[in-house]
């Protein structure tokens, strides 16, 4: 799977950025390159912080197993 990371100049220089297919992952960075960076934290910490919720929400008798989903 991809997600589609939009990139936009920011007036104070920069660029501001956001993932579509997550809302609220959002970042920002100098260069694209670091706005790039940025981006793939936020996504990163986003995940890492919905597992680990999810852990702490779900029943002992839940069942979890990988989805790997196919390109769109």
């Amino acid at each position: 799977m991809k997600l589609t990371a939009v990139f936009e100049p920011a007036e104070e220089g920069g660029y501001i950025c956001w993932l579509e297919e997550m809302p609220g992952v959002q970042s920002q960075g100098e260069t694209l390159e670091e706005a790039r960076a940025n981006l793939t934290d936020a996504a990163q910490l986003a995940i890492e912080y919905l597992r680990e919720k999810s852990r702490q929400e779900r029943s002992p008798q839940s069942l979890c197993e990988s989805l790997e989903l196919p390109a769109a």
